[in-house]
């Protein structure tokens, strides 16, 4: 058996799940930065007391829960259900993984009886590398294994952002939402991606520089179908110093309706369907259209298996 295990951060299942969430999250050490546990703990308690409330009054217009753990078990069932009609991927089973909420580590692997055989892989649904988002998950998982006495062959599965089959589904995304919403009209397109604070580049995280690539290779072949081509950052938190320019602030100068496209996310969340979809509406000074993640679609799907088949001997 082989078995892939998707990568993310989470989403809370309900209100509870939020105060949950953010405690994970800021006593990750990648995150907050403290090295020192007892410390990072203490902080990390006060942060999450200051900003449960807030997340929560932002789930409530979600219904109560992130739609990322529901859309990542649907890509799974799809992909389970696909690759019993494919001789190539016959031995393949999927499943997922969070950071921060369940299901966890643990819990996922424990459900199967993994041998020698075996191979676990570890498949980040990040398209660009972060020490917060990849690195954090793949020393968690690979503690996991480790600490279950797991001897099962592991892969780790690289970043994608470069990859030719996935940025032709991003493109083809992005031109059917525009013939959609804007009939072709020739408008604004921006890019938004996850912000990051600044001190985190300047101590080696690559996930700029990425960032960066992958939105100048999209906007050098999107050109011809829009006036302007943006990047954004969102999702900034404190008083740091994060990667500008603010998505929010780019709404608020908006002089024609736009498209966004989500280009750190691979799977909808609350940055995306509250953030982007809601939040953000209140400062635009034109009309815009997100468009949904790859998600659960066939494209994604596709680019999955033949993804895996690159990067898997």
């Amino acid at each position: 058996m082989k078995l892939v295990l998707f990568l993310n951060m989470g989403g809370a299942l309900n209100l509870k799940d939020c105060e949950l969430f953010l405690k994970n999250m800021f006593n990750d050490p990648y995150i907050l930065g403290i090295q020192n546990k007892a410390l990072r703990g203490f902080v990390a308690w006060c942060i999450t007391k200051m900003r449960v409330g807030a997340m929560r009054k932002n789930y409530e217009h979600l219904g109560g829960k992130s739609p990322l753990n529901e859309l990542t078990q649907s890509l799974c069932d799809k992909l389970r259900e696909k690759c019993v009609q494919n001789d190539n991927f016959k031995d393949f089973y999927f499943d997922f993984v969070n950071l921060y909420v369940p299901p966890f580590a643990k819990e996922v692997l424990q459900k199967y009886e993994l041998k020698a055989d075996d191979e676990i892989v570890l498949f980040p649904l990040y398209p660009h590398h972060s020490k917060t988002t990849v690195s954090s998950s793949l020393e968690v998982l690979e503690r996991e294994i480790q600490n279950l006495n797991i001897k099962s062959k592991l892969s780790k599965i690289p970043v994608f952002y470069d990859d030719e089959a996935y940025n032709e589904m991003i493109i083809s995304h992005i031109l059917s939402a525009n013939e959609q919403f804007l009939k072709g009209h020739k408008k604004t397109l921006i890019f938004s991606a996850h912000s990051l604070p600044i001190s985190h580049i300047k101590k080696g995280d690559v996930y700029e520089s990425h960032v960066r690539a992958h939105f100048e290779d999209l906007k050098q072949r999107l050109e011809p179908f829009f006036d302007e081509i943006v990047l954004g950052y969102q999702s900034r938190l404190g008083p740091v110093k994060w990667l500008e320019p603010n998505t929010s602030d780019i709404l608020a100068g908006l002089k024609n309706e736009a498209l966004i496209y989500p280009i750190a996310f691979c799977i909808d969340c609350s940055e995306s369907v509250f953030e982007l979809e809601l939040e953000y509406r209140k400062v635009a000074t034109k009309d815009y259209k997100v468009i949904t993640c790859p998600n659960d679609s066939k494209e994604f799907i596709d680019f999955i298996l033949k993804y895996l088949q690159k990067n898997l001997t």
